[in-house]
């Protein structure tokens, strides 16, 4: 079984002091920094752009897992790549050629990841998962943050599971959205490797973040 690798989502950070939130995640054993870049188009919602990334970056040693949910997605990833993105999570339907967004990423060096919504099925992203790093199945809607987990989504992790064995290829399993304590464990316990957080890395027990990562690391 793969080490559990926590990457807290700095979209519950506050804003107003991003830099030294991020230094407290790095302090706090993250193992990745998890930015969602939103669009207000393939979501409801509008985030962080390349600039603030770049800024961000240049004082952190963790990797950047960033997930765009941004559509026409293509034409955004070499902004990404050159903010210091060391991870770039697409979703299958935000691009018109997903074969050659995948190429893309890969040949600017960075790591591959492909993310599923909840209403999303694996055959979206089955023909490419031997090209791929990273699956994100995301537990909500993609959007606002603070909302609740759906289990539904387990079933797709144990899809991904099985095909990896059948297939005999790895690639790492990440889950995002209304991760706490208790559904954590089930999130494992189907599959997933790395499990994205924001409201209960930063609001749980005070708001010690040191704390949360840690246990989160040992469900």
């Amino acid at each position: 079984m793969k080490k559990i690798k926590i990457s807290p989502s700095i979209l519950s950070a506050d804003f107003s002091r991003l830099g030294n939130e991020i230094k407290r995640l790095e302090e706090g054993g993250a193992d990745l920094i998890h930015v969602d870049v939103m669009d207000g188009h393939f979501v409801p919602n509008l985030t962080i752009g390349p600039p603030v990334i770049k800024a961000l970056k240049k004082n952190c040693s963790i990797k950047f897992d960033v997930h765009l949910m941004i559509s026409p997605v293509h034409k955004y990833i070499d902004a990404y790549s050159e903010a210091g993105a060391d991870i770039i999570t697409i979703h299958p339907e935000a691009t018109d050629d997903l074969s050659a967004s995948i190429s893309k990423i890969k040949n600017l060096k960075k790591k591959v990841g492909v993310s599923l919504n909840p209403e999303s099925k694996v055959s979206l992203i089955k023909d490419y998962l031997d090209r791929v790093d990273l699956v994100l199945i995301m537990s909500v809607n993609p959007g606002f943050g603070g909302q609740k987990f759906m289990p539904k989504v387990l079933d797709k992790i144990k899809e991904l599971k099985i095909i990896q064995e059948n297939q005999k290829i790895d690639f790492d399993i990440e889950i995002d959205g209304g991760i706490n304590f208790e559904n954590a464990k089930e999130a494992i316990k189907a599959g997933a490797n790395i499990l994205v957080s924001g409201t209960t890395i930063f609001k749980s027990n005070n708001g010690d973040i040191k704390k949360n990562i840690s246990l989160l690391k040992s469900l």
